[in-house]
């Protein structure tokens, strides 16, 4: 394990699932300091068994055999914990809607109609 790695979960450690803000950023690679408030990623978020958890998931591809045979538990225990783990974790939209301006431009260039441009700016199909 490499130092980083032993030093954040030092911080999962004391932080004990509570919620934290980081402050300071420094680049290893030249030393410059950026400071400002970061929320860690959500999965930093998450204890250091369950981040465990998540990489073992990762790793075997989403197999759920895989996790039964490493973690020597039930497919329904698998399960519960990615279900607790999900519900802990927001949905990242990778298809987001369109922006407002994106379907003024479209309209304007004629390729939707008025109708079509009033249905996305509602969010219907």
């Amino acid at each position: 394990m490499t130092e980083q790695a032993m030093d954040w979960q030092e911080l999962t450690s004391l932080t004990r699932g509570q919620p934290f803000v980081v402050e300071r950023v420094r680049l290893a690679s030249n030393g410059v300091a950026i400071e400002g408030e970061f929320e860690p990623p959500q999965l930093a978020q998450l204890n250091v068994d369950d981040q465990v958890f998540v990489t073992a998931f990762v790793r075997c591809h989403g197999s759920i055999k895989e996790m039964e045979r490493i973690f020597g538990v039930s497919y329904p225990t698998i399960k519960s914990r990615l279900n607790r783990i999900t519900q802990m974790l927001d949905f990242v939209e990778t298809d987001p809607a369109p922006s407002r301006a994106d379907v003024i431009d479209r309209l304007r260039r004629g390729e939707i109609t008025a109708q079509q441009a009033l249905a996305e700016l509602d969010g219907r199909p």
